[in-house]
């Protein structure tokens, strides 16, 4: 759990999170970015949402997953963390507990995206909820960050509005 501050290596890498979600929603996506940093703090690769492409499942945080799991070591993976927008669906969250990445950091909750979407009459979730320490009980997970909730509410508005 958080206290709701991130610290500033996480803050650093969750703005551009929502950087990338926020490119998601432009291009006709769900917004949601995600970030894959190396147990030494560098960025190896980042992505946005690309389910507006048809595909349900073009979610970041599996596209980062498979990223990891074909180009680390088992070693390098357990020392890396995905950082997200949003917590973890829970394909999302097997894909990082079968490749193996060590940490997760989510800026904002499934909680709070259930709330957002009865709140906009937008359907709800086409999956049970599970929350990402349920998912991953061997991984750390870090997350909610409250000073990310209303830019993160407001994108999923601009895309339940349309």
């Amino acid at each position: 759990m958080t206290d709701g501050t991130a610290h500033e290596t996480d803050r650093e890498h969750l703005l551009r999170c929502v950087e990338l979600a926020r490119e998601a929603v432009d291009l006709g996506n769900r917004p949601f970015g995600s970030v894959l940093v190396a147990g030494d703090g560098t960025v190896l690769k980042e992505d946005h949402n690309r389910t507006g492409s048809g595909d349900p499942t073009a979610h970041p945080e599996i596209a980062l997953a498979r990223w990891a799991a074909l180009n680390l070591s088992k070693e390098e993976r357990a020392k890396a963390t995905i950082y997200t927008s949003g917590e973890h669906c829970p394909m999302c969250a097997t894909a990082q507990g079968w490749c193996g990445v060590g940490r997760a950091v989510y800026a904002t909750s499934t909680p709070q995206l259930i709330e957002w979407l009865a709140e906009f009459g937008a359907p709800s979730l086409p999956y049970m909820p599970v929350t990402l320490r349920e998912m991953l009980p061997d991984v750390e997970v870090v997350g909610p960050f409250e000073e990310f909730a209303d830019e993160i509410k407001a994108l999923h508005k601009r895309v339940h509005r349309k």
